[in-house]
């Protein structure tokens, strides 16, 4: 028996080794992988049972997976806005080069024709070249401050171009691939932003009930398109000032700006509009499933942190899971 203890410590010891390096990695993205596995190992400090076992494989793989496809897309789109904007640096350079080289030839015959004046004598003739003179040099100013403006111009609406393009990145990896929902790491910052200010909010937890059973019995694309309608559901039960993503699996997180009895009414309600009847169709043939969800509530207390503020609302969506489990084995019997 003290075999366990002593597996379990190593395996989240290897998850912690795990998240450290897809930091390295992908600074960028690696936060959210490091603190993906750091959930999951806290998971472990838990008794160990069966179901344990089955979400944390499901999570890591989960984690693992949706970590590369990310960094993978991440380091893709990195690279190609970077090449298309040194090539547009580089088009640019060349034109101001061959600008000022035509500029210059023209300078030099306009310098060489003022300096034939000296051998004049005739003073209308000097005149005379002198205006010629003066007008080809403003000529040539006006040209090359012209040519200068569009050049410029141009490259101010190809930049904006490409900052709008890395804009769009962003964007996307602030959210989850699979649901469209906001991603964990997006979540954290918002709840990071709302610890700094002095209004009240509440953290809820949301999980799918017996979600492994569904990949199991149906395979991983009934359970992906059951992920991506329950979160549409979310989505429509939400309000438009709460703070919804997808927290890893099949959790979800929303940060509710109100007070504890608030929150809990429009839990209670959600609760109503996201559990029920929903159909899946992995195949050829539909599937019927019938889905329940465990919640956990928490609001923010002074001077707490996200991770303590979390934790709490994750302890009561697993006392919500136990309540349940122990109302249906009740109704067995």
């Amino acid at each position: 028996m003290a075999l366990l203890p002593a597996t379990v410590a190593a395996y989240r010891s290897a998850l912690v080794e795990m998240g450290n390096c897809g930091q390295d990695a992908c600074p960028a993205l690696g936060g959210e992988l490091k603190q993906g596995l750091s959930k999951i190992g806290e998971r472990l400090c838990k008794p160990i049972s069966c179901e344990t076992i089955e979400k944390t494989e499901s999570g890591v793989r989960e984690q693992l997976q949706g970590w590369g496809r990310h960094t993978a897309m991440h380091y893709r789109q990195q690279a190609s806005e970077v090449k298309e904007i040194l090539l547009v640096m580089a088009r640019t350079a060349e034109s101001v080069g061959e600008r000022d080289q035509r500029c210059a030839a023209q300078f030099s015959e306009v310098t060489t024709r003022l300096s034939g004046i000296v051998n004049l004598e005739d003073l209308t003739e000097i005149r005379e070249s002198i205006n010629n003179s003066a007008a080809e040099l403003k000529s040539s100013i006006d040209r090359m401050t012209a040519e200068g403006k569009a050049t410029l111009d141009q490259l101010r609406a190809e930049v904006s171009t490409y900052q709008a393009r890395l804009e769009e990145a962003e964007e996307i990896a602030s959210r989850d691939a699979l649901t469209g929902l906001g991603s964990r790491l997006w979540v954290e910052s918002q709840i990071e932003q709302a610890l700094t200010g002095a209004a009240a909010f509440c953290i809820a937890i949301i999980d799918i009930d017996a979600f492994k059973r569904v990949n199991d019995a149906h395979g991983h694309l009934a359970g992906d398109e059951l992920l991506k309608q329950f979160a549409t559901e979310l989505r429509s039960a939400c309000r438009s000032t709460d703070i919804l993503g997808r927290w890893g699996g099949d959790e979800f997180i929303l940060m509710l700006t109100c007070g504890m009895a608030e929150a809990q009414a429009q839990m209670d309600r959600l609760r109503k509009w996201i559990c029920g009847s929903y159909t899946v169709q992995p195949n050829s043939s539909p599937v019927k499933l019938r889905v329940d969800a465990s919640m956990g509530i928490a609001e923010r207390l002074p001077g707490e942190t996200m991770k303590e503020l979390v934790e709490r609302a994750d302890a009561e969506m697993y006392r919500d899971k136990a309540a349940s489990q122990a109302s249906k084995n009740k109704q067995i019997y």
